[in-house]
């Protein structure tokens, strides 16, 4: 079905904080049961994405631009994320484990074989059980991190109960996006997040000109012609580099000292974790 054809139905926000309400594609709404099919996947600047916020898929058209334009922030961005998941009532959530992305994700990143299939009723529960297989927590995923203040669901691992294959947690081997460091670094703190931060920049030597990265631009800063960026009002959403499907639109560090610091420092503190 496709969701920009299908009409959509107007649903009030929980939390009003930024829209009124929302408008989500109609088969969500008038289905018996709805099923969310997301893929295990690394994300260059949500950290990870799995259940919670597949749902994005269920806002038709350019709307998606326009919610990534008025919450440009991982945290506002995160919140209404939450408030669309509040929203869509889902049913069953099934995360599609058995070959992930890891790296640059979610679509310039790389085939994970991981072997796994999560399944709940609670997306929150399900996401922050998978976040804990690849060593992350709370404190690195905004999104998650807002779902659990909206109450999308559970998040205390000691309230959530692992049933068939494994009665445990098992702990996978997972590269996440370079910008962000697992828990135990020392360089886990927001006051350097700038200095570590990248930016997309379109790599004129895959580019096709397809046009996908200008169209998607929310904030329309991606010159037609030369696809350079005005970053002085670019909001970093990085939806060019997400929909761009020739890969051409690269993240880079804005400051280069950072891509010789972090992997040393990231070296380092893998170093000092216990297994």
């Amino acid at each position: 079905i496709n969701f920009d054809q299908a009409g959509a139905v107007e649903i009030a926000s929980k939390t009003g904080r930024f829209v009124n309400s929302f408008f989500i594609a109609k088969p969500v709404i008038d289905a018996d049961v709805v099923i969310n099919l997301p893929k295990f996947k690394a994300h260059s600047a949500a950290v990870y994405t799995g259940a919670v916020k597949n749902v994005f898929g269920c806002i038709p058209g350019l709307r998606k631009a326009e919610y990534h334009k008025m919450a440009p922030s991982p945290e506002d961005f995160g919140e209404i994320i939450a408030d669309i998941h509040l929203a869509c009532g889902i049913n069953l959530n099934i995360l599609d484990g058995i070959i992930g992305m890891e790296g640059a994700g979610p679509t310039a990143g790389n085939p994970k074989e991981l072997g796994y299939l999560l399944m709940s009723a609670d997306a929150l529960a399900l996401d922050r059980v998978a976040i804990e297989m690849i060593g992350l927590d709370l404190t690195q995923v905004p999104i998650l991190r807002q779902a659990e203040s909206l109450k999308v669901g559970e998040a205390d691992l000691d309230r959530i109960e692992v049933v068939g294959d494994t009665k445990e947690i098992p702990r996978v081997d997972f590269q996440i996006p370079a910008s962000v460091n697992r828990r135990g670094s020392g360089l886990a703190l927001r006051g350097i997040i700038n200095f570590f931060k990248v930016r997309p920049k379109v790599n004129l030597k895959k580019c096709k000109h397809c046009q996908t990265c200008v169209g998607s631009c929310p904030v329309e800063v991606i010159d037609n012609k030369t696809k350079e960026i005005d970053y002085q009002r670019c909001i970093e959403c990085l939806c060019c580099h997400e929909l761009c499907p020739y890969q051409a639109v690269e993240l880079k560090r804005s400051n280069p000292i950072a891509g010789i610091i972090l992997p040393l420092a990231s070296k380092f503190g893998h170093g000092k974790r216990k297994s």
